[in-house]
């Protein structure tokens, strides 16, 4: 191989693979409620539905501050962004250790969230400005594959850890990590900040990111991202521990496995889907396609509940443990096809309006993910743990038929 495309290669990969660390880091703390959701409502003294209210306040503070994260990336470069943010996502982590009450676990999940706002933002961000449109597509799908890997230490590996040490360690574990990211950008990242050639104000600034989330270019696309995340969060973040332990009656490590099946699922998941992406084209079929036959999955899983409809259908007292670990296990790779909205997105602005479209992309996901938490909490306190997943299957029908109307026009 020629040396020089391989120093080429290793110096647009180091400083992405540096800061999809942060990405890692926000996947693992936001999902670690999943599988520790019991004793996290025991030891704060507050019920499931409270506990599903505080750590909404992650994905609404995440939202708010989306429009000055998307200007800063502009403006002042994705380095001193990122630095910036990784230290907020450290001292929001060691603030979700050391609550002792509801309080306290708001206030660390409000950090958090600003603190993971630009996780995703900041890759993605260096990576448009680094590389071609194909290159940007590759490696939307490698940033998102190697985030996703931070929820496989909210499974089995958290579950194992609650048993051993209990939920703060896992929140130990996790500033330990935005630590590591913290000085791995520091010592690879050299990208400077783009120059533009006109002067704005912050307050014009973020004007225009909200002008480039209602263009008509990306308003489809940020109806289309207002339930995407939210049945991710929804279910592998929150739910779906609840759901395994609570409803089909599995251990705590059995549920953290059955998880950590699914959530492999989403890791690979993006790849397959650039790579399907890549061989047929089509991506507003194909993101459509995913949101109807993931909000069908949803309702399977449900069905398969103790007497509910698939269970009555079949006979049987209920399901077993390994249809649900199929069903998570389709949903992972189902939804990733959601890694699409990212080239569609950066294809529709130009270079230097990259991290304000990306991140007002970010503010549909993570504002849908809020209000649809606080929902599904609702829903919850009515139906129990199926009404809660039954909201996001609802909105995820909503969301993707808006999606294709507004594309029509």
């Amino acid at each position: 191989m020629d040396a020089k495309p391989a120093a080429g290669a290793a110096i647009i990969a180091l400083p992405i693979l540096a800061l999809a660390l942060g990405h890692v880091f926000s996947n693992a703390v936001r999902t670690l409620p999943a599988v520790a959701a019991d004793v996290l409502a025991r030891d704060l003294g507050i019920t499931a539905e409270t506990l599903a209210a505080i750590t909404g306040a992650f994905p609404a503070a995440f939202a708010l501050v989306m429009l000055p994260v998307g200007v800063a990336l502009d403006r002042w470069g994705v380095r001193r962004t990122a630095l910036a943010l990784l230290s907020i996502c450290a001292i929001g982590a060691m603030l979700a250790a050391l609550a002792r009450g509801p309080w306290g676990m708001l206030l660390a999940q409000v950090v958090l969230g600003i603190g993971c706002s630009g996780m995703l933002m900041c890759p993605l961000t260096y990576a448009a400005r680094a590389t071609d449109a194909a290159g940007f597509a590759l490696w939307s799908g490698i940033i998102q594959t190697v985030g996703n890997s931070g929820m496989l230490l909210t499974a089995s590996p958290l579950a194992l850890l609650v048993e051993w040490q209990g939920w703060r360690a896992g929140f130990l574990a996790a500033a330990a990590l935005a630590a590591l990211g913290l000085a791995a950008v520091a010592a690879t990242v050299r990208q400077p900040p783009p120059r533009r050639a006109v002067s704005h104000s912050l307050k014009q600034d973020m004007r225009e990111v909200l002008a480039i989330a209602a263009s008509p270019a990306l308003r489809p696309l940020m109806v289309f991202a207002f339930a995407s995340l939210a049945v991710v969060l929804g279910l592998r973040g929150l739910w779906g521990g609840p759901w395994l332990m609570e409803v089909k009656g599995l251990s705590r490590v059995e549920a953290g496995n059955m998880l950590l099946a699914g959530t492999a699922a989403l890791v690979v998941g993006p790849a397959i889907a650039g790579a399907v992406h890549r061989l047929v084209g089509r991506p507003v079929l194909l993101m459509a396609a995913s949101h109807f036959a993931v909000a069908g999955l949803i309702l399977v899983l449900v069905g398969g509940g103790p007497g509910f409809w698939l269970s009555r259908l079949l006979g049987l007292p209920q399901l077993p443990a390994g249809f649900d670990a199929a069903v998570l296990v389709a949903f992972g790779l189902v939804i990733a096809f959601q890694v699409l909205c990212f080239s569609l997105v950066r294809a529709a602005v130009p270079a230097d309006q990259a991290g304000r479209a990306m991140s007002a992309q970010n503010i549909a996901f993570f504002a849908g993910a809020a209000v649809l938490q606080g929902v599904s909490g609702a829903a919850a306190s009515l139906g129990g743990v199926a009404a809660a997943l039954l909201s996001f299957a609802a909105a995820l029908v909503l969301c993707t038929a808006g999606f294709l109307w507004l594309r029509r026009g």
